[in-house]
């Protein structure tokens, strides 16, 4: 009878743990669904910046050019740029998506615990939000870190293409526009 009791207590503790590890996962996912709009930010910021950059770098040739050809490249390249950065924000903010999905699960289920997560999902003002929303930037600087080095090979093609563009647009050897594009896209 004692063996029954205890073999009882056992499966009713585990089967508590367990249902309680689900709820804490569910928390976890609703946390992240949550943050999703957050989480695109982070490559759309990532295309946003590289694009400015290049933008900037064009920008400082404009002046350079005939004055009668100077509002037409302007416009030029202002639409060449608008289009790398709409071919490249859908795969930034898609490798985002990913890397989160497999990044941040794991790290708000180690930081915080379910009551914890409640109160994060709720907004509540406490301390437990203070302390994620510290941490959700280190998060992101972490994350975006990790879209550029994953999608490096995909987007380095399309970038070195865009400045080859705006380098014959602009009548400037591509190796410097290149070179000037690149370093900055590298930062």
């Amino acid at each position: 009878m004692w063996k029954a009791i205890v073999l009882a207590l056992v499966l009713a503790v585990g089967g508590a743990g367990s249902a309680q590890a689900q709820t804490k996962k569910e928390s976890v996912a609703k946390l992240l669904q949550l943050q999703q709009a957050g989480i695109d930010n982070v490559g759309r910021a990532i295309a946003a910046q590289t694009s400015q950059r290049v933008l900037q770098a064009a920008g400082q040739a404009i002046p350079r050019l005939a004055a009668d050809k100077r509002e037409a490249a302007a416009k030029e390249v202002q639409a060449d740029v608008k289009k790398f950065y709409d071919d490249i924000e859908p795969v930034l903010r898609k490798r985002t998506t990913e890397l989160a999905a497999t990044m941040l699960p794991a790290l708000y289920d180690e930081k915080f615990s379910e009551d914890e997560l409640k109160v994060i999902i709720a907004w509540l003002e406490s301390p437990v939000s203070k302390k994620f929303q510290q941490m959700d930037g280190e998060v992101a600087g972490n994350l975006a870190q990790k879209v550029v080095a994953d999608t490096r090979p995909t987007i380095e093609p399309k970038l070195k293409a865009l400045e080859s563009v705006l380098a014959k647009r602009l009548g400037l050897p591509s190796a410097s526009a290149s070179g000037a594009a690149a370093s900055g896209a590298k930062k």
